[in-house]
């Protein structure tokens, strides 16, 4: 018996000594790791401003309810008694308030029950004193101007990150960086005085300030949906330069009708197709060509082609949207009547390698400075495709694809006095400090001669004055610029079509460039640019142009901004493909 207690006694010794002595350590850790809790510290997400400061995207504070698993005394209690609040299955609660363990054993002290709700919500349940359920603050993302530049701005996951847009791209500089809180809590989830107590701090996120301004992006976002209702049409884009800086102050996207769903602008969930799609650009890119051939001495504006109603390259036929007897027209009538043979005669003044170059310097074939997630280069096929008729398709927008973005790169390019401004969407950043930084550009590039955009110009201005885009004129504003009406691939009847305009103002000192897109207008038989597009381009350049203050070039009166001339209501010419 002796021999038995005086093992007894030794074993106790060596626990004692394995607790006190040789364990000491590690138990005590053990000890302060089940006494301590963590909790995460959301960052708050920096904003999103327009021009002017006017809020886009910003964070409110909001409570997340949460659970300690470890303090929960009942289960089943308390998610019957959350569950008709949190609008949560009773099932759903039960689960995240199940003790468990993560893969190092350890027990799991933080389960989310219901994220980021409404603050009366959010005093009704803390009224309640469920145990084990307590609150943290997390901001949620709201949008005070609704959809407003939604598909730009794209939208935040429920874990704070960007999904989409701008959101997305800027992701990082935008969430911040979390912090978190550690303290010693008794078993009853009450922080014990005087104990170990570590907080890191959650550093807010920066600040973008948009060059987009939100008044005009709000118009234009309305004139395009009442068009694009209108032409019964599947899709709208549209957007405005400033060809001084470069700066986007619209884009806009909307949606077509789709049952009993009218046009409306686009949600933050789609993509931002002026740079995210693309489409044969079809006669728009007829001003390139002219460009072009002008920039090389090839022709000048005077220069006479004999333009018959269709041409033959590479064993296929290219002809005119309407019939006419061969003509004898100059490069200005050639562009005024947007005709398909004119502009292809004008190419082989200048070959396709001269061509391929000078569509290359505009921008085609490469993503914009604005480097949008998603965003497309295009598509050109280079000046050696094996394609004989390239050069047929080529000067009048087919064969290639671009973006809007860089379809109106060349008429603020133009605009510009030939020089190139690259296109920013972000004007500045704020950090989390409060210091404001101008977001970097690529700097400006001459891409033609000053004299090359001043006949451009004067060109561009006809086909608004007497030509197909006599809907493009501006009351108050001389304006200039080139509709665009292409058909889609297959193109096979019944045809759908890509109807598009686009143009600067005033055209004496251009401020502003615009291009406006219709996908697929199908209502009475106006499916050309001039019909569609121009009217919208119209619009919103007028409200740009008054918002921004700037004087009027031309007489305020019925026909102000072009001559007195007849309403050419289907007004535009298809750039023809052969199938």
């Amino acid at each position: 018996m002796l021999m038995v207690m005086t093992l007894a006694l030794a074993g106790i010794v060596v626990r004692l000594v394995d607790l006190q002595v040789v364990g000491h350590d590690r138990y005590a850790t053990e000890a302060r790791r089940q006494l301590m809790h963590e909790q995460p510290l959301t960052a708050v997400r920096g904003s999103i401003f327009d021009r002017n400061g006017q809020d886009l995207a910003l964070s409110v504070p909001r409570a997340t309810i949460i659970a300690d698993p470890v303090l929960v005394t009942d289960r089943a209690s308390a998610a019957r008694t959350l569950s008709p609040l949190l609008g949560v299955p009773v099932s759903t609660l039960e689960t995240a308030m199940e003790q468990r363990r993560n893969d190092q054993g350890h027990r799991v002290r933080f389960s989310y029950l219901k994220r980021r709700v409404a603050p009366q919500l959010a005093r009704q349940i803390a009224a309640l004193h469920v145990p084990g359920v307590g609150q943290v603050a997390e901001p949620k993302r709201v949008h005070p101007a609704g959809t407003v530049a939604a598909p730009i701005l794209g939208f935040v996951g429920s874990d704070n990150l960007g999904v989409d847009g701008l959101e997305s791209k800027y992701g990082r500089f935008l969430a911040g960086t979390a912090g978190s809180l550690q303290s010693e809590q008794d078993p009853n989830g009450r922080e014990i005085p005087a104990t170990e107590r570590r907080e890191i701090p959650a550093k807010r996120g920066g600040d973008l300030v948009l060059t987009i301004d939100q008044s005009l992006q709000y118009m234009a976002e309305r004139a395009l949906t009442q068009e694009v209702e209108t032409a019964n049409a599947a899709a709208g884009m549209a957007a405005i330069v400033d060809v001084q800086t470069g700066n986007v102050v619209s884009m806009v996207n909307v949606d077509g009708r789709v049952g009993g769903v009218a046009a409306h602008p686009a949600t933050p969930d789609e993509r931002n197709r002026l740079l995210t799609d693309v489409y044969e650009p079809g006669s728009t890119t007829k001003v390139l060509t002219v460009a072009g051939a002008l920039e090389s001495g090839a022709i000048t504006v005077d220069t006479p082609f004999s333009v018959p109603s269709s041409i033959q390259v590479g064993g296929k036929d290219f002809p005119d949207d309407e019939y006419h007897g061969r003509s004898n027209w100059t490069v200005r009538e050639i562009l005024a009547k947007s005709s398909n043979v004119g502009a292809i005669e004008i190419a082989q003044k200048i070959g396709r390698e001269k061509l391929d170059r000078t569509m290359r310097e505009f921008g085609f074939g490469a993503r914009t400075a604005i480097q949008f997630p998603g965003e497309s280069a295009g598509l050109l096929h280079g000046p050696f495709t094996v394609d004989p008729s390239i050069m047929g398709s080529m000067p009048i927008g087919y064969g290639i694809s671009t973006t809007a973005m860089q379809t109106l790169a060349v008429f603020s390019t133009v605009a510009a006095g030939g020089v190139s401004h690259p296109a920013r969407l972000i004007d500045a950043t704020i950090d989390a400090d409060g210091n404001r930084h101008r977001y970097p550009t690529p700097a400006p590039h001459r891409v033609i001669s000053a004299a090359t955009a001043a006949t451009l110009n004067d060109l561009l201005r006809g086909v608004v004055s007497d030509g197909t885009g006599v809907k493009a004129a501006i009351p108050g504003y001389t304006s200039a610029g080139k509709t665009g009406t292409s058909r889609k691939a297959p193109y096979t009847v019944p045809y759908k079509y890509m109807a598009s305009f686009a143009g600067f103002a005033p055209a004496e000192a251009p401020r502003f460039a615009a291009v406006v897109v219709l996908d697929d207008p199908k209502a009475n038989g106006l499916n050309h640019g001039g019909a569609v597009a121009a009217p919208v381009f119209s619009k919103i350049m007028q409200y740009a142009l008054q918002l921004f203050h700037v004087p009027p070039t031309a007489s305020v009166g019925a026909d102000a901004g072009r001559p007195t001339q007849v309403d050419r209501s289907g007004t535009g010419t298809v750039s023809t493909p052969v199938p």
